[in-house]
Order: structure tokens, then sequence, then C-alpha cells
């Protein structure tokens, strides 16, 4: 038995001088080790082979390592773009005046309901009012002179500039009081469109002017999760991609699709918006934070492992696979792999892993290159 411990050790030994003593320079530690892992791999391999030969009880059962196997499959793999988006609304408009003034009445409240065209707030209009109610008495006076001017005219009596003055002072009246209806038509605020009423921000008997808002507007049937994208992905981001958006406040998630993408780049922030539709639901609320996941590649048969079971070295990747060889035994063996895509912690593995193949999830880190390991 004494023997048999001591050619292992002699073996390495002895592996380790040859390499020393060849030429040229010294391979790096790392690669020493695997090398020196492997020759002693095939020397108990071996040993094994000739104690069963001599009938020498091995204890190569105890030296076997135990490792855990997951079967290769195929799978649908994706890889997303992500960033932070918020829910937005098609139609979100402030109300405001187009006259200053003072507020009358305001006949909303936050939550309302309205419809495009209805009446909302009143802004004073006491003013106009006399003052239309004073040309409507002045037009009267010119209509009548008008219209006795007129006769006389008809009936070739007067002069011919009289009837103009009359005819002209008639006009002008008429031209006033229809400006002046019109500005008064202005002293009332209608909805520019329908939806909800949100956020009023002005009392009755504050004073309003042209793009101060009293309240807004918004049309929460035609929602939209709006966000900007790094210039990065200018080239993959297209309208019509498939898009998942998570909801961190209502813990919920949906699928839908890209239906505007930006033709500039931001330049301070070199970035693009992008859209998505999003179908009403009384739990959206404009300005909601809405996590968005662009789907930038997708391959419905991949095969993909996580990316901590890839190993590297001197020739490239690979992961340790096993081939069974009995009832819970195998055959350590590497496989030199070519990486694709990554997400979330999943490689696509491009070439070297076959559906069917077992890749050993646990243990793989001991395990050495042709060592018989047990599942």
């Amino acid at each position: 038995m004494k023997n048999k411990n001591f050619l292992p050790i002699l073996a390495l030994g002895m592996v380790a001088a040859l390499l020393y003593a060849c030429g040229g320079e010294a391979p790096d530690k790392a690669t020493q080790l695997a090398q020196l892992k492997e020759q002693r791999a095939k020397l108990d391999a071996e040993i094994a082979a000739l104690e069963k030969e001599v009938g020498v009880a091995t204890n190569v059962s105890q030296r076997i390592k135990t490792i855990s196997l997951s079967e290769v499959n195929t799978g649908v793999f994706r890889h997303y773009i992500d960033l932070q988006g918020k829910v937005d609304a098609e139609e979100n408009v402030p109300v405001t005046t187009k006259i200053p003034g003072t507020l009358t009445r305001i006949l909303v409240k936050n939550g309302d309901l309205v419809q495009k065209g209805q009446l909302l707030a009143q802004v004073d209009d006491g003013v106009m009012l006399k003052n239309l109610a004073e040309l409507e008495h002045q037009l009267k006076t010119a209509e009548d002179i008008y219209n006795r001017q007129k006769s006389l005219w008809d009936q070739k009596i007067g002069t011919e500039v009289q009837f103009i003055q009359a005819k002209s002072q008639k006009e002008a009246l008429e031209n006033s009081i229809a400006t002046l209806k019109e500005n008064w038509g202005q002293t009332r605020i209608y909805a520019p469109i329908s939806g909800t009423v949100d956020l009023v921000i002005l009392k009755t008997g504050q004073a309003i002017s042209p793009g101060m808002p009293l309240c807004n507007i918004i049309n929460l049937s035609q929602l939209k999760v709006v966000g900007d994208v790094t210039e990065a992905y200018a080239s993959k981001v297209r309208k019509g991609d498939e898009v998942v958006v998570f909801f961190p406040d209502l813990k919920k998630e949906i699928t839908t699709r890209v239906t505007y993408v930006s033709k500039t780049i931001n330049p301070t922030t070199r970035t693009f918006s992008v859209e998505c539709g999003l179908p009403a639901s009384p739990d959206y609320r404009a300005n909601m934070i809405a996590v968005m996941k662009i789907i930038d590649y997708q391959n419905p048969k991949a095969i993909t492992v996580p990316v901590n079971l890839i190993q590297t070295a001197e020739d490239g990747d690979y992961v340790m696979i096993a081939e069974k060889t009995g009832v819970n035994q195998a055959l350590a063996k590497k496989a030199r792999i070519t990486q694709g895509s990554n997400y979330n912690g999943i490689v696509e593995i491009k070439s070297g892993l076959e559906k069917g193949n077992f890749v050993i999830s646990t243990g793989f880190q001991d395990v050495n290159n042709g060592e018989t390991v047990a599942f």
C-alpha cells in the first residue's frame, strides 16, 4: 500500500520536473495546474487498472468525486434592453383661459369626468356686459338714423354723404358688438378634450391669465409607456418590437409592442425616446413607474447554461460535461464552447454543446478532464 500511495506522488514530481526541464518559457501556473491534474487523473486510472489485475484491494471508490448533472435542452432565449419608463396619457392637456380676469365660478373638481366643450369655469364678465349693453343701445339709434336716411335717399331727398355716414355708423357698431361678443365668449373656459379632471389649481376669486393652468384633463382611455434608450441601441430598437412592461407598484407585468421610436438623439443625455401602447385600466396613473424590457434578440431553440458554469483556459472557454459509463458513474470531459448573448446570468451557447449532453452543475470546479465521477 505504501508503494501505491507513493506512485502518484512520484509521477507528479516527474511531470513537474519535465515541464520545467523543457526549453523555453515555463507555462503559467493555471495551465501548469490543469496539466498536472490531467496527468493525475490518468495515473489514478492506470493505478486502478493495475490494482485490479494484481488483485489488490482498491480505494478508488473513496477517491471518486460526487457531482450533480443538468441535462442540456433547447428552449427560448431572449435578450432584453432594460430601461425605466413612466406611464403617460396620449391626451394630457392643461386648461387655461384666453383672456385675463378673475374667476367667478369653477364648475368642476378633481376626479370629475367631462366631455369636450363642457363649461368648466367663468371669468368675470361684468364690464363686458355693460359695454355690450351700451353698444347695443347705440346700435338701435344708428339703425333708426340709417333707416330714415335710406328712406329719404330712396325718395331722392338728402345727400349721398349723409346716407353713407349713417350706413357706416351702423355697420361699425355692428362690428364692435360682434367683436365684444366674441371676447365675452372667451370669459367662459370650456373643456378642450374629454377625460378626467386632475389637479384643479385655482379657486374662485383668484386671477387667471393666458398660460396659467386652471386644471389638467387626462384621457385615461389612451395610455402609453414612455422611456429613454441609450444611443448604443439605436440600430436595434424598431417600431413593432415586443416589450415586457413591469409595474413595481402594481406587481403586474404585461406584454405590448413599441409604437414609436424617436429619430432624434438627445444631445445632453445621448438617448432617444420610445413609446409603447398600454391598454386602458383604472389601475394605471400618469407618471407611474414602469420597467421596460425591449426584446432585441431571441432564439426559440437555444442551448443555454448559467454563466457561473463557464470556465476559461488559454485555449478558450469550456464547461465540464459527463459521459455516463455505468450506474451513477460517469467520465468528466471538457467541452469547448462558443458563447453567444448573455442576459440575467444565462448564456446562449452557439457551439460545443448538444441537446442530451449532461453538464456538471455542482462540483465542476474540482473535477479534472478524464476523471471518473459519481452522480
